[in-house]
């Protein structure tokens, strides 16, 4: 049987589920976990999404994700296929690790993007150590909005304080108070925040994806100080920089896919495309300079 095409939008947030195929726990140790956050930081770096809100459990975890323009099954494919990869190394097993694809479910009103991710942060409630106390679960972005901390560096907290106006201290207990009751993403919202009205799709800035590749591969060289005609020489130091950086950036700004920007670059794999753009990460990643010149180019977008 033919699977349902998946209902996208470039502007959306969605709740991502993921979860572990039945005989397996798709966490069986705290630094399964840390693993899991630092591909979702990697590919936040790679991709510019936000994450609102996440919580890990053993089997299963929820997100909140904010895609800003950028492609989900992009994202998530990139994220959940490296960890598979870690997870059978690590384990010596071979085969899926996730259970089907993952679920999504676009979020189209605020009261269900409260309520959400009221159910998101209670769900460490069936443990028994957090019974009652779901705010102290490590691996929840609960206790990130209370003591105001943002401990594996991938929460987006803005978004999601300014929509319950969380700085305010009889909000944040509403909120507490809102999130130990939550049985379903689905109950009704039945308490006040002291809030202004707020339509939470009009202060996002989506990330636009349009530009055109021969125009990235101008910016790059142009701040490479390198002559933009390297882009096509394949085993040279000097244009693997212009290349990793155009196709990290293409990827990116361009929302391309490997196979396409092959085309682009002329007489290269689409592995070899990937490779590269990784490497333009990590020199986003490491390169102060770089990370200006980037940031340069989304302000301009």
């Amino acid at each position: 049987m033919p699977r349902i095409a998946r209902i996208k939008s470039v502007d959306s947030i969605y709740h991502i589920m993921i979860r572990s195929i039945s005989e397996i726990d798709l966490f069986k140790e705290n630094s399964d976990r840390l693993k899991y956050f630092s591909l979702i930081k990697k590919y936040q770096n790679k991709y510019k999404f936000k994450l609102y809100a996440y919580c890990l459990l053993d089997n299963h975890g929820h997100l909140m994700i904010d895609i800003n323009g950028a492609d989900i099954s992009k994202i998530m494919h990139c994220i959940n296929f490296c960890y598979a990869q870690y997870y059978n190394r690590k384990y010596k097993r071979h085969g899926p690790v996730f259970q089907d694809r993952f679920k999504s479910k676009i979020i189209d009103t605020d009261e269900y993007l409260i309520m959400l991710s009221a159910y998101i942060h209670n769900n460490p409630k069936d443990i028994s150590k957090f019974k009652g106390r779901v705010e102290k679960y490590p691996f929840s972005s609960l206790k990130e909005y209370i003591h105001r901390t943002n401990e594996y560096e991938i929460l987006d907290k803005g978004f999601l304080e300014d929509v319950l106006k969380l700085q305010n201290e009889k909000n944040l207990k509403n909120y507490l108070e809102l999130v130990n009751k939550c049985e379903s993403q689905d109950d009704p919202l039945d308490i006040e925040f002291e809030t202004k009205e707020y339509e939470y799709r009009s202060d996002r800035q989506i990330l636009l994806r349009e530009h055109k590749p021969h125009k990235i591969i101008n910016h790059v060289a142009k701040f490479l100080k390198m002559n933009k005609e390297y882009i096509y020489l394949k085993h040279s130091r000097k244009s693997t920089k212009l290349r990793a950086l155009s196709s990290f950036l293409m990827m990116c700004f361009c929302n391309m896919t490997a196979k396409e920007i092959c085309k682009v670059l002329g007489n290269i794999t689409s592995g070899r495309v990937s490779n590269l753009s990784l490497i333009g990460v990590g020199l986003y990643v490491e390169d102060e300079n770089i990370r200006s010149f980037v940031q340069g180019l989304i302000n301009a977008a």
